[in-house]
């Protein structure tokens, strides 16, 4: 441990000495590499089988986005940036998503299908940063407010849990879509967790030289369709009694067909799911020297 901490007291002194500075503003300097820490707090929502603004025959991103699904969602990171252009941060997010059928306008078919659903979201995320505006104006100082790109993977947990008697049952247990049945060979069960794709915008303006507030908008590209537990079509209940223990299948009756039975199909599995959060993030920038 000594070792390893006098590395990294070496590794500090010498980056400071070969380090270059640049004038941020009267008071500051700017060196080559910052770092910051901060927090975020926003909120979340999902694109799913279940909800959105039902079946239409042009999808758009935004007509399957149902305002009445939005949650709260908070995390924290830690980040460091090259010249302001190039960030890179660590990022940890945990919030939840939700679905109902019962948002829609009654009588459509998702209406009538009367299904929903809610899971908790737990996400650990590398993300790089791109500020473009900032190679145009570095020369004449850092400006307060920057527009980026973010790009990035990460890791994250889920849990689609539905409601029956005023309670909520986790449902991958279930196999309310067979699976993991033999009868059903393309159905695999899947896990609780699993990688996705970053992508987004924001814009950071700083306060003061060492906090800046950020907006961004994170989308989440899945490579499931059981965020909601909902993909294909219905089965036989019957095999519930086969793969399942009495109470579980009892629950699986009730959960798999709560409402009417427009078609084979109980949800849509051209496309995966995904989910976005929009949040404000307050940062610390460490690193800027006193002139």
């Amino acid at each position: 441990m000594k070792r390893f901490l006098l590395s990294v007291i070496l590794l500090i002194s010498f980056y400071s000495s070969k380090a270059q500075y640049y004038y941020y503003n009267d008071r500051y300097y700017d060196n080559d590499l910052l770092f910051e820490i901060g927090g975020s707090v926003g909120t979340m929502n999902a694109i799913t089988d279940i909800g959105g603004q039902g079946f239409l025959s042009k999808k758009k991103y935004i007509n399957e986005i149902n305002g009445k699904a939005f949650n709260k969602n908070a995390g924290i990171y830690l980040g460091a940036n090259y010249k302001q252009v190039i960030g890179v941060r660590l990022e940890l997010t945990y919030g939840s998503v939700s679905g109902s059928d019962s948002f829609l306008v009654k009588g459509t078919p998702r209406f009538n299908r009367n299904l929903s659903y809610k899971s908790d979201i737990r996400e650990i995320s590398l993300l790089f940063e791109f500020h473009p505006l900032i190679l145009k104006y570095y020369d004449d100082g850092t400006p307060s407010f920057s527009p980026y790109v973010i790009a990035g993977g990460g890791w994250f947990s889920f849990n689609p849990q539905g409601k029956l008697n005023n309670q909520w049952v986790d449902l991958q247990p279930l196999h309310l879509e067979g699976q993991g049945f033999p009868e059903f060979p393309d159905r695999k069960a899947y896990k609780l967790s699993q990688p996705n794709l970053c992508g987004g915008v924001g814009v950071r303006y700083e306060i003061l030289p060492s906090i800046n507030l950020r907006l961004e908008f994170i989308h989440r590209y899945l490579f499931t369709d059981y965020l909601d537990d909902v993909s294909k079509s219905y089965i036989d209940p019957a095999l519930f009694n086969k793969y399942l223990t009495p109470f579980q299948a009892a629950q699986a009756r009730q959960l798999y067909k709560p409402g009417i039975r427009n078609n084979k199909n109980r949800g849509e599995s051209k496309n995966t799911d995904s989910y976005f959060t929009v949040n404000f993030k307050l940062g610390m920038t460490l690193g800027r020297t006193r002139r």
